[in-house]
């Protein structure tokens, strides 16, 4: 039966939503955040914000939050191209994928964490990646995370299982979910202390959390938001 987990953790809403089901389920549970180059460095100090506030505000499970790692992985910054690592608007390309498409990151996240995973003797990754609400990256899909999983079991030589809980929900429900593992403190934790938006805005301050309003993760978390409070009690 697995009982520990390292959940790939950037500080913004899906992530912090999966490290709240992890501390749930596993008895020991690790976080992995990336330095990529990010315009939204803000989420870097983000994640040690929630960090410190889920052992704050959740003493059950404050035993369980074990060691946080945060790996350097500018290389794709390097490559370059992408709206989130460069300096440039927001726009879809020839190719019908958005320009906050980061070619791999995905991967090499998956990747690293499988590593990592086998030296901290992990047994399960869990990470935010949706294919019903989301910008349309084939490296957040179904069937790569599957096959992810398997390539990392037989390259690693161990069974490492890749949990999505959010793959087949909205972002509306994934507010709900937040709620229903934490209740209405871990919602109000994210809205206050995590980040989301691409541009990095932490000045601007919405019912839904701080962010320009404008990008795509801003309107996604937007939108979600308010299917989530329309139906709130």
């Amino acid at each position: 039966m697995h009982s520990t987990a390292l959940v790939l953790f950037s500080g913004g809403q899906d992530s912090t939503t999966c490290l709240a089901y992890a501390l749930s389920r596993y008895e020991r549970v690790e976080t992995l955040g990336f330095d990529y180059g990010q315009r939204h460095r803000v989420e870097l100090q983000a994640r040690l914000s929630v960090l410190a506030q889920l052992r704050a505000q959740f003493p059950q499970w404050a035993p369980r939050l074990g060691e946080d790692h945060l790996l350097n992985l500018d290389v794709l910054a390097q490559i370059g191209g992408s709206s989130l690592t460069e300096d440039m608007a927001f726009q879809m390309q020839a190719d019908g994928l958005p320009n906050t498409f980061v070619p791999g990151r995905n991967l090499l996240f998956l990747t690293l964490a499988g590593a990592l995973a086998y030296r901290r003797g992990l047994q399960v990754l869990v990470t935010g990646v949706c294919e019903t609400d989301y910008s349309g990256y084939p490296d957040c899909r179904d069937d790569t995370m599957k096959a992810m999983q398997l390539a990392l079991s037989l390259g690693l030589e161990r069974r490492l299982r890749v949990e999505t809980p959010l793959m087949w929900i909205d972002k509306a429900a994934t507010w709900a979910l937040a709620e229903q593992l934490g209740g209405r403190a871990l919602v109000d934790l994210i809205v206050a202390h995590t980040h989301t938006c691409y541009t990095g805005d932490r000045t601007q301050r919405h019912a839904w959390g701080f962010g320009c309003g404008q990008c795509p993760a801003c309107e996604l978390r937007a939108n979600g938001w308010a299917a989530y409070a329309e139906n709130r009690p």
